[in-house]
């Protein structure tokens, strides 16, 4: 008879929760598929009497989750802690060291110790797997690491956000602005009761530098990726997007860069004007979606469920099973000494059109002031738009699209402007997609 590959899960939220029903529901299926049964060992978390819909009486109950990496009777510790250190890290390190095999959904512990992690994986001989932690139930990371191994990738990017794609496709679709959205994202459980990760864009970066690193075959470098949420985006830039053709969604991209001779990884979170025919802009509500562009495949679009407790349990079990299979392989795709250390790449070159929402006076001379600005640094002006009558306060909106040019020019123009009375409030930036 086929041992079983025991498993120990730590943390028992509403991804832990998913997992335990998946593998009870499927668990005729996931043996054929896996070659082996999945057993659940024990289970940990913070609060052992609190009901979390699933009978977990049958399984051994460990107070310190620190302790499952100890149990002589487990194979593979599934870590859904949360947090890029602490006992999450602490839980990883000893499973690893035990000489067990490590699946999370740890975006964040990825992105900020995955080399270390995979480098002693590799070092133990044990799997470290990490599906569920970029895009939930979406298999992008197999899809670049292995679907597209032989594929040259030039350039990786999408929504991976689904509380940020939420908010601004629900502003889009009832024009209200991002705090009442948020509000009822809140509410609903859409986002956190402290959303700063998510709508401040440090959530869709640490998804980003994983992918960087599995697309390039580059080191990690979180530190490096250009970060800007969505809080600053109001209902008339997303008005005023829709007039000239364009969604707004936040855009995690990545991709080589060879301007100055040398290879370097240019990584970018923010919003972006994306065009109305682009694929990325019919992916609604809390829906992620993954571009990769390689030199053979051409584009692949990976697109699905970006978080909730089905879609990522169906992930992290998948990872469960390749390990039972006997699959380990290299966690960033190739071992963790090869992947290259590529030093951040500069943007100022970078051709792009732009968008560019002023908050101005209702004053005479304030058009030319910064149509004199945008000269001055050389920034082509494709079209001016004035949003409406002027607000209680007197102030009124102005909409720029620039032809395509430098963004140095552009950062110029804003640095020429910073501190001009001309400006109510600092204006936003955003790059469209495909200019």
């Amino acid at each position: 008879m086929v041992e079983p590959l025991n498993i120990a899960l730590a943390g028992l939220g509403t991804v832990g929760g998913g997992v335990v029903r998946l593998i009870e529901t499927n668990a005729e299926l996931i043996a054929r598929r896996a070659r082996r049964p999945i057993r659940i060992a024990a289970v940990s978390a913070r609060d052992r009497m609190k009901d979390r819909g699933v009978d977990l009486s049958r399984y051994d109950w460990v107070d310190d989750t620190a302790d499952l990496a100890a149990r002589s009777d487990v194979d593979v510790v599934v870590e859904m802690v949360g947090g890029s250190d602490g006992p999450a890290l602490a839980l990883a390190r000893h499973a690893i060291a035990g000489g067990k095999g490590l699946v999370t959904a740890n975006k964040a512990m990825i992105a900020h110790h995955g080399l270390e992690l995979a480098a002693a994986a590799e070092a133990a001989g044990v799997a470290l797997k990490f599906e569920a932690a970029v895009a939930g139930g979406i298999p992008v990371i197999k899809g670049l690491s292995e679907g597209a191994a032989a594929n040259a990738i030039e350039r990786v990017y999408g929504i991976l956000n689904g509380t940020c794609n939420y908010i601004l496709s629900t502003m889009e679709d009832t024009g209200r602005d991002f705090a009442d959205v948020l509000a009822d994202a809140q509410r609903l459980g859409y986002a956190e009761a402290d959303p700063t990760f998510d709508i401040e864009g440090i959530d869709a970066a640490h998804k980003l530098s994983i992918l960087a690193g599995i697309a390039f075959g580059s080191r990690l470098r979180f530190d490096a990726v250009e970060t800007m949420g969505i809080s600053r985006v109001k209902a008339a830039d997303i008005e005023q997007a829709r007039a000239l053709g364009y969604v707004i969604r936040l855009i995690g991209m990545a991709g080589t860069d060879m301007t100055d001779g040398t290879c370097r990884l240019f990584q970018r979170v923010r919003p972006h004007l994306v065009p109305i025919d682009h694929p990325l802009a019919h992916v609604d509500g809390a829906t992620n979606a993954v571009v990769a562009e390689g030199n053979f495949m051409g584009r692949l679009l990976f697109q699905g469920a970006g978080a909730g407790d089905g879609p990522t349990a169906s992930a992290v079990v998948a990872d469960i099973i390749d390990i039972a299979r006997g699959e380990k392989g290299a966690a960033f795709s190739m071992p963790a000494g090869e992947l290259e250390e590529m030093e951040p790449a500069q943007t100022g070159h970078r051709i792009t059109s732009s968008y560019i929402r002023f908050t101005v006076p209702d004053r005479p001379g304030v058009l030319a002031d910064i149509t004199a600005a945008m000269r001055d640094a050389g920034v082509s002006i494709e079209s001016l738009i004035q949003k409406g009558d002027p607000d209680q306060d007197g102030e009124v909106i102005l909409a720029v699209v620039t032809h395509p040019g430098p963004e140095s020019a552009v950062n110029e123009a804003m640095r020429i402007l910073d501190g001009s009375d001309s400006l109510a409030a600092r204006p936003l930036v955003m790059q469209i997609i495909g200019a």
